[in-house]
């Protein structure tokens, strides 16, 4: 089988390899790559939206609004996440390209513990307000804690939180119709909560990333109501999956997390190899950014 596409982001902590068909693994041993097809500043917006818990479960429930947001993207069901596969751990390598020995983000200290404006390990947002002093961020989450210690304060970053992922995007629709940002995250809780009690899997679990799904899509509308999609690179992932009703382990149930990309220039296939401290390098990267060292 043919590789099809590629999505390669020069300069990059991580360039994503040759892009496959989404049934079944490339074999080819010697494959032809095409030419890199992503510019560097591509993109005047960046969303990165992800959902607790979730894991690569979404390939195992409907999830229609991210089938159709990421039919012409790129997608992998194996993004892999750092050890241990905890919340913090996972929603701060995202965010600040890291692993998890170098940001030391545990559940305990977020909570209580501003994260350094100072650190040799930003996060995407610091990078963006330095090189962008007039940038419109924002971050929008169920779980307060990211944005108590993963988010750095002094940087103007809109910060916003609800009781559920309802009023998160509740609040999320309503900041959108009169603010456009150049970078926004977006953090929903229910899966890993419903996974905590009922177990990863379950059928009232897969039903709650359904319900994500349906939300991720709300989001998606609004952006695309506000004119500025063509503009906007559009990334889904999660922090970590589950196994029975826990997580932190190696299980492939846990570390692998569902990714999704969609954007102007990304070419439609399968990454065949990713990380979740991937993430915060795109998004600087479409935007023109260098990401530190």
């Amino acid at each position: 089988m043919k590789v099809q596409n590629v999505l390669v982001f020069a300069s990059l902590l991580f360039a994503f390899a040759s892009c496959t068909s989404k049934q079944e693994p490339d074999t080819d041993p010697d494959p032809e790559v095409p030419e890199v097809v992503v510019s560097k500043g591509a993109y005047k917006h960046v969303v990165i939206i992800g959902v607790d818990g979730a894991g690569a479960f979404f390939r195992d429930t409907d999830t229609p609004r991210c089938d159709e947001i990421f039919a012409e993207g790129a997608t992998t069901y194996r993004s892999r996440m750092a050890l241990p596969t905890m919340s913090a751990q996972g929603w701060a390598s995202i965010l600040h390209g890291v692993l998890p020995e170098f940001h030391r983000c545990t559940n305990a200290i977020i909570e209580k513990t501003p994260y350094p404006v100072n650190s040799l390990y930003p996060s995407v947002f610091r990078v963006v307000r330095e090189a962008m002093p007039d940038a419109e961020l924002a971050s929008f989450v169920e779980w307060n804690p990211i944005n108590i210690g993963i988010v750095e304060n002094t940087l103007g970053v809109e910060k916003g939180t609800g009781e559920d992922d309802a009023e998160v995007t509740g609040r999320i629709l309503t900041y959108l119709r009169s603010k456009t940002p150049t970078l926004m995250f977006v953090q929903f809780s229910s899966p890993d909560d419903i996974g905590e009690k009922y177990g990863f899997g379950t059928d009232i679990y897969l039903s709650t990333v359904s319900t994500a799904d349906a939300l991720v899509g709300r989001i998606y509308d609004q952006l695309k109501l506000k004119g500025i999609l063509d503009e906007t690179l559009f990334i889904v992932t999660a922090d970590h999956g589950g196994k029975g009703k826990t997580h932190g382990g190696d299980s492939d149930e846990e570390k692998y997390v569902f990714l999704g990309i969609a954007g102007k220039t990304v070419e439609s296939g399968t990454i065949v190899e990713a990380e979740g401290r991937d993430v915060a390098a795109i998004a600087a990267y479409a935007l023109g950014l260098e990401y530190p060292e």
